[in-house]
């Protein structure tokens, strides 16, 4: 078992996740077979440097969307080796660094992946970390 200080990095585990394989029956893994599913399409993918961002990342570049990934600064180099995936799979990636905890830079970020991309046509809000509270309206926005 690994831990790592909020937020974590990818670059840090050991052994390193895979973001193209799927598991086979035998313990092993196969390459996902992409069916253009995503073709044309544009997406924002917050949290997308690492993890399950970066999975979402790479798998819808290999459907065929271009990506817009969000992440926090010091995630810079997680988010340049997602991008350079995404490229390997013949798309676009972009980067933005960025707190989203903060309002005036979700609305940033938006305007930004929109000059970018021409369009959104996809959302994944995954930026995230686990905030315990007694009651759903005591989480702050």
């Amino acid at each position: 078992m690994q831990h790592q200080k909020a937020p974590g990095l990818e670059k840090n585990l050991d052994p390193k996740p895979l973001y193209d394989q799927l598991p086979t029956h035998d313990g092993g893994a196969q390459l996902y077979k992409a069916a253009g599913k995503l073709e044309g399409k544009k997406a924002i993918i917050t949290g997308g440097d690492s993890g399950i961002g970066r999975a979402t990342s790479v798998l819808f570049a290999m459907e065929g969307a271009d990506v817009f990934i969000a992440y926090l600064p010091q995630e810079e180099e997680d988010a340049q080796e997602t991008k350079k995936l995404v490229e390997q799979k013949g798309r676009k990636c972009y980067l933005h660094a960025t707190d989203l905890t903060d309002r005036g830079n979700c609305q940033k970020l938006v305007e930004d992946a929109v000059k970018q991309l021409g369009g959104i046509d996809i959302l994944v809000n995954n930026a995230a970390y686990q905030m315990m509270v007694e009651d759903i309206k005591d989480l702050k926005e």
